[in-house]
């Protein structure tokens, strides 16, 4: 711990940069004038008659001569203040600003300034010590303790200054306690950057590249200022150090803000409230920050929220997510995230975002090793219940749902839509496949609509993709209908079922394990079973699954056949959603017109990555990673412009991937025009029936009789919650259903 020095007194002004860090040809102010966007300006030293005035109303300088204005400036505006080293101040003039009621004459009274900028009409009152920054035009700052950069401030970005060691480079230990996935964070770093650099950890090359684009981003020199850009408000707070404000952005109460970038602007304004400890991160556009909430090492995606005493430590939190009242430690979570219940607990966790962590929950502990925690890895939609513990390492399929419960050991669920329940008294895990689809379509038809509509960003630098059925959850489906026809088969063969955990995606172990003669057997068997027994589920023997859980206890598949069932409409709908869609957007396009286009398209894409919320064949992903490694993609920018690149070709990457999973759907890969008319009106259908499950899973809760029973009658509920049939969502589904018809008895016609 560093001792307090008595230096001369002449070193409040020494020289900011150390001399042995200035390049050739460089002065103490040559960053400095490069940030100032007035330092072009006519600037003038201070008339005799000026510095006369300024002494009367109480104000000291070092050195008068040190301080240039421009006109017009009125000194009667500045009142008691104590100033050192080089200092420009801009217009000032008898005027006030105002902000939220709270009105303040522009000038400058009762501050200690060393060394600043400062911009036009700019309020600056009571700001106890302010060192080394530069200030935007039309800036509140009011009651401020102290507000200052070092020579080396990083800002919140995971770069080394010149002459600094490696060791005080700051990174952040996302998904893995140990470290071992540790990234550096960068004021630009989007949740697919953290992705790339903390999952391909065997790629070498890759992660020393990624680092030195890192520290190329950043500009090494010391000496940059802090900057508050134009029409910033700070108010009552307290520690300032190292952070670098954006503009608009509205700080009131904090108790420590230090090495930070704030990213703000008009367009999407970060505030910043009472009580908030922030220290070493990144913040994004829009973002809200407030009630006592505490972060290190972290950063924050755009239009995200942080409130209520909420802990986010050494985790990224992606764009459009809340959290509230809880603790994040560890963590690379995906944009759309929610968790806002104060005893909620999420440690080392990739979580692929679209996602709802309930009360209660505590997602992993390391009660059961001796050693860091390692990961739970879960796919986009993940939804654990109240009050439910789960333990490293453990792996979820997209939208999985688990029901309230203790699991006791890791787990492995390959089949999406499922839900999740601890049976204790059969002493059994038990999993019900495409129970969205099947008990709780409202919430998942509403989902995608939800994420749409909150998603108000202004800077879009992570591409995201809200569709529930997308090409990754479909290959993850066809994978989980092949499982169900494997378990099926070996049941009817009286064998036992085991699911083999092995590393990668679970869609690919299911394509390996396909390749095998007895599996493929076992899955025809079960396969034809299924067909001729959809409408007699229970001619089934139970299914019951080893290797799902780290125990010896098996796993019922609850209405198997159903689930089956329920896997190939939701094929059905999605491949129907996108060819009808892609064929209204085609003027006058008749459907062999489009086969013609789309038959000879290679295989369907099976292998498809989540990359921050976007979602990317992976070979496209493996051709990103070769450009980074050889050069082509030389700067964060680069590979920036490359996922809008990728981004772009998602729709038609989509559209191929639909069209195969159609003539998978419809068992021929050059349907006719019968069998296309024949699947459109199936398609509609389905619509239908998921327009009626819309509403059935919400009617519940109107009948619920212990949820009438808190009303007098059923006239105050229906003016308290409205009726089922007021719910907008449900219109609109409804509506949407009307449409789909209307679309596809258009498409019928050509």
């Amino acid at each position: 711990m560093e001792t307090v020095k008595l230096l001369p007194s002449r070193t409040i002004t020494s020289d900011f940069i150390p001399r042995e860090y200035l390049p050739p040809g460089e002065s103490q102010y040559t960053i400095r004038d490069g940030q100032f966007i007035h330092s072009s300006r006519p600037w003038r030293s201070l008339r005799s008659d000026e510095i006369e005035t300024l002494v009367k109303n109480g104000n000291t300088a070092g050195d008068w001569s040190t301080i240039h204005v421009c006109d017009p400036f009125d000194p009667d505006q500045i009142l008691n203040n104590f100033f050192f080293g080089f200092i420009r101040i801009g217009a000032v003039e008898d005027a006030v600003l105002e902000h939220h009621d709270l009105t303040l004459p522009v000038g400058i009274t009762n501050c200690r300034v060393i060394s600043c900028d400062i911009g036009d009409h700019v309020a600056m009152h009571n700001v106890h010590y302010i060192a080394h920054y530069i200030i935007g035009d039309r800036c509140i700052l009011t009651n401020i303790d102290e507000m200052h950069v070092s020579n080396h401030a990083k800002f919140g970005n995971g770069v080394v200054k010149d002459g600094e060691d490696e060791s005080v480079r700051i990174t952040l230990d996302v998904i893995n306690e140990s470290g071992s996935r540790a990234v550096a964070p960068f004021d630009s770093m989007t949740t697919a950057d953290a992705y790339l650099w903390a999952r391909y950890r065997d790629d070498t090359v890759l992660m020393e590249r990624l680092m030195d684009i890192t520290q190329r981003h950043i500009d090494s020199r010391r000496g940059f200022y802090g900057v508050v850009d134009e029409q910033c408000v700070i108010k009552n707070s307290r520690i300032i150090k190292d952070v670098r404000i954006g503009g608009h952005c509205y700080i009131k109460g904090a108790n420590k803000l230090k090495n930070l970038t704030i990213r703000s602007d008009e367009t999407e304004r970060t505030q910043i409230g009472e009580g908030v400890e922030l220290v070493n991160g990144i913040i994004g556009y829009g973002c809200r920050i407030f009630y006592g909430c505490k972060a290190v090492r972290f950063i924050m995606g755009n239009n995200s929220s942080l409130k209520y005493g909420a802990r986010l430590i050494h985790s990224f939190l992606g764009d459009n997510s809340t959290v509230s009242c809880c603790e994040l430690l560890n963590n690379l979570i995906f944009p759309a995230h929610e968790q806002h219940h104060n005893n909620s607990f999420l440690v080392a966790a990739l979580v692929g975002g679209q996602s709802n962590i309930a009360a209660a929950a505590t997602i992993g502990s390391n009660h059961n090793s001796r050693s860091n925690d390692n990961e739970i890895i879960a796919g986009r939609g993940f939804w654990p219940g109240l009050s439910t513990t789960l333990k490293h390492s453990s792996r979820f399929a997209s939208f999985t749902m688990i029901s309230k419960g203790d699991y006791p050991v890791e787990m492995d669920i390959p089949v999406p839509f499922s839900l999740i329940a601890n049976n204790l008294t059969a002493g059994r895990l038990e999993l019900t496949p495409a129970f969205w689809w099947t008990r709780n379509m409202y919430a998942l038809a509403r989902n995608a609509w939800k994420f749409n509509i909150r998603d108000t960003r202004k800077h879009r630098t992570q591409n995201i993709h809200f569709e529930a059925f997308a090409p990754d959850t479909i290959e993850e489906v066809i994978a989980a209908r092949a499982l169900l026809e494997e378990w099926v088969g070996a049941v009817l063969n009286g064998e036992k079922v085991r699911w083999e955990t092995t590393p990668g995606n679970v869609p690919l172990v299911v394509g390996e394990r396909g390749e095998n003669p007895a599996v493929r057997k076992l899955r025809e068997k079960g396969r034809q079973f299924l067909a001729e027994n959809s409408d007699s589920p229970d001619s089934l023997p139970k299914i019951l699954v080893q290797g799902m859980e780290k125990s010896r206890r098996p796993t019922l598949i609850v209405r198997p056949v159903e689930g089956w069932g329920a896997f190939g409409e939701i094929m059905h709908h999605y491949a129907a959603r996108n060819l009808t869609a892609y064929l209204a957007r085609q003027e006058g396009m008749t459907y062999p017109e489009l086969a013609d286009q789309l038959t000879d398209i290679p295989e369907r894409i099976m292998e498809w990555e989540n990359l921050g919320g976007q979602l990317v064949p992976v070979f496209r992903v493996t051709e990103l990673r070769e450009a980074v490694r050889n050069g082509t993609l030389n700067s964060w920018e680069d590979i920036h412009s490359r996922y809008d690149d990728l981004n772009r070709l998602y729709d038609e990457d989509t559209l191929h991937h639909s069209w195969a999973v159609y003539c998978m759907v419809v068992g021929d890969n050059k349907p006719s025009t019968e069998m296309w008319d024949r699947f459109l009106k199936t398609a509609v259908a389905i619509q239908r029936q998921i327009s009626r499950r819309v509403y059935q899973s919400r009617r519940k809760d109107y009948e619920n009789p212990f949820r009438i029973a808190t009303y007098r009658n059923t006239d105050e509920m229906a003016a308290a919650i409205g009726t089922v049939d007021d719910n907008s969502f449900i219109k609109r589904v409804a509506d949407e259903t009307t449409e789909f018809n209307r679309l596809v008895n258009q498409l019928l016609k050509r």
